[in-house]
This record gives C-alpha cells, sequence and structure tokens, in this order.
C-alpha cells in the first residue's frame, strides 16, 4: 500500500476515448471496483488482512475486470450487479495466484514477495481460501444463479488446469492440442466468464453474451502463449521472475514444444525433474536458436486476430472499439 488506507497505485491500458464521457464513465467503474477490493481486503484483522492487502497491491492492471466492464451495455454506468461481477473475477483471479505461488513454492511474484514466502503456506493458503469465498460471495450478491453457475464452473476448470499442470509435468510427448486445453482450464475460461458476465448481466441476448465470451477465451488463450514466451526471454527486472521458471518446474509450454520438434535431444533436459542452471541455459537457447519463439508469437497473434474477427461479427452493445484495443495491448505488454 502506499500509505495506511490508502489504495494502490495502479498503471491502467491507455486508451484513445471516442469521448470525455467514455473515458469517466470506465475509470470511474474501475475506481468503483478497486474501491471494494480494498474494501474487502481490509475487512478481515491479523495476519490474513495483511497477506490480503499485500496481494492486492502486488501490482496487475486489472485486465479480466475491465473486460467484465466493457462487455456491458455500452452507453451507461455499469449497473451496481456489474460491479459485483467484475469484482468477483478479480478475487477468483488473486486467489488463484495465492495458491499457484504456494503449490510452486515461488518466492517472488511481479518481483515483490509472495505471500507464501512471507507468511508461510498456512497463512497462503488460507489467504486464497478466504479471497474465493469472498469472489463467490460478492457474485451471489447479483441475484443471478445463472452467474453464479458460469463462475463456478470456471473456478472448477481453473482447479483441473493446475491438475493438468502437475500431471503433465515433465512429459516432453505434449502435443499443442494438449497445451491449449491447460491454457483454457487455466487462463483462457476465466477471460471468457469476465467477458461474458458483463453482458448477462447487463441484460445482453444470448447471441452476445457468447460471442463475447468467445472473445475472451482467445484473448486468454493469446495472453498465455505470450506470458510463456516471456518466461523463455524475458528480463527478470521487468517480468519479476527468473527466466526459465517453466523449465525448472517441468511446464512444457509452447515455445518448448516447438523447439523440440527440431531439437529432440532437449528431451533428455526437460524430462528430468530439477534440471541444472547451465541446463536451463542450454534449452532457453535452444528455444531462441530453432525459432520456436517466434512461432509461437505468430501463434498468440492468430488468437488475437480471431478474436478482433469474433467482436466485429458480435453485435454492437459492447465497448468493441475499447475491447479490440485490449487485445492490442495484450501483445504490446509481451513487445
Amino acid at each position: 500500500m502506499n500509505g495506511a488506507g490508502e489504495a494502490p497505485l495502479r498503471a491502467r491500458p491507455s486508451f484513445s476515448w471516442t469521448s470525455p464521457a467514455q473515458k469517466r464513465r470506465v475509470a470511474r467503474s474501475m475506481d468503483l471496483v478497486e474501491e471494494r477490493l480494498a474494501t474487502i481486503a481490509g475487512e478481515y484483522p491479523g495476519q490474513l488482512g495483511e497477506a490480503c492487502r499485500a496481494t492486492l497491491s502486488a501490482g496487475g492492471k486489472r485486465v479480466r475486470p475491465l473486460l467484465t466492464l466493457l462487455c456491458a451495455r455500452r452507453g451507461a454506468a455499469p449497473a451496481e450487479n456489474v460491479l459485483r461481477a467484475a469484482v468477483s473475477v478479480e478475487l477468483l483471479h488473486m486467489a488463484t495466484l495465492v495458491h499457484d505461488d504456494v503449490l510452486d513454492r515461488a518466492e517472488l511474484r511481479r518481483g515483490k514477495p509472495t505471500v507464501v514466502h512471507r507468511y508461510g503456506p498456512a497463512t497462503a493458503v488460507s489467504t486464497g481460501n478466504y479471497l474465493l469465498a469472498r469472489s463467490f460471495s460478492e457474485l451471489v450478491g447479483a441475484g443471478c444463479p445463472e452467474a453464479v453457475d458460469l463462475l463456478s464452473a470456471t473456478a472448477v476448470g481453473l482447479s483441473e488446469g493446475e491438475v493438468l499442470q502437475r500431471a503433465e509435468a515433465n512429459d516432453v510427448t505434449i502435443v499443442v492440442e494438449q497445451y491449449v486445453r491447460r491454457c483454457e482450464r487455466k487462463t483462457a475460461d476465466l477471460f471468457a466468464a469476465a467477458c461474458g458476465l458483463g453482458a448477462l448481466l447487463s441484460g445482453a441476448g444470448d447471441e452476445t453474451v457468447g460471442a463475447v465470451g468467445s472473445f475472451g477465451r482467445l484473448i486468454g488463450l493469446a495472453f498465455q502463449v505470450l506470458d510463456d514466451i516471456l518466461d523463455c526471454s524475458g528480463d527478470q527486472a521487468a517480468t519479476g521472475k527468473r527466466p526459465g521458471t517453466d523449465v525448472r518446474d517441468g511446464t512444457i509450454t509452447l515455445p518448448m514444444i516447438h523447439a523440440l520438434e527440431a531439437r529432440p535431444e532437449l528431451s533428455e533436459i526437460l524430462r528430468r525433474p530439477g534440471p541444472s542452471d547451465a541446463d536451463v541455459d542450454v534449452v532457453l537457447l535452444a528455444v531462441e536458436e530453432t525459432g520456436a519463439l517466434k512461432r509461437a508469437r505468430a501463434d498468440a497473434l492468430r488468437y488475437i486476430e480471431e478474436a478482433r474477427a469474433v467482436l466485429a461479427a458480435c453485435p454492437d452493445t459492447v465497448e468493441r472499439g475499447l475491447l479490440v484495443q485490449v487485445a492490442e495491448q495484450v501483445v504490446d505488454r509481451y513487445s
């Protein structure tokens, strides 16, 4: 936090606005989401409350709640139930980050100590559980069972994605289709739910709900592929974590799948739990030299183009112009 009781400063996507009113409406809605998140994080006393506040202030651009707001009916301030959905999807996302860091024994996230590293696994698990529970209690207040069903299915999928990742660790026979399935569960489904909830809770028809959900899924897939590329090539000062984390964890990502096609001998390292730093360097160099990063980036850009096409066919009741800009900034984030 910036100080006692202050909300964290947050870098938000920059947009080309169609009008000052549009800018004020979106900015005010995001402020309301941030205020509600800060209230929820501050409700619990003691160490658990501290851990919740640390998670909230750790960074991020709140892309998922932003998508919820932009997929609601255009032209008016979001209703209370849409704001609840935006808060809910971010709380669920925060909960998964805390739990993932426990499973990964991660020390840093976005360059800051993780909850598990700072407070220990017991507090971290409790923090994630609290955020998960508050996610659903927030959405229940919207009074829409269909919305709760959607988020519930998404939460189950997140767990399935984690199970898949653990089961497929160091499995060098993983193919692209299996990788995509894992990405859908761990990342893309929550993007899809964020978009679908905004449309659903603002009274949009089934066609719009389905279209923005497809848009979100494709954006989420691109987001995950680009994140996996960054793990192979990013600078630690910018990413907040060591390059090659996925190699060390045994998580076979798209760049590695592409690299294995050209250098099958990499399988000897990738199937080995706990590779040395020298082994990790060998894999990262091969990923670069084989053109695997370029291939994976082309795959991500294809998802973005498919998302734009889906959005172009979507009924003109959502903030299509701003959603296109979100898609573009997903790519810019990794350029």
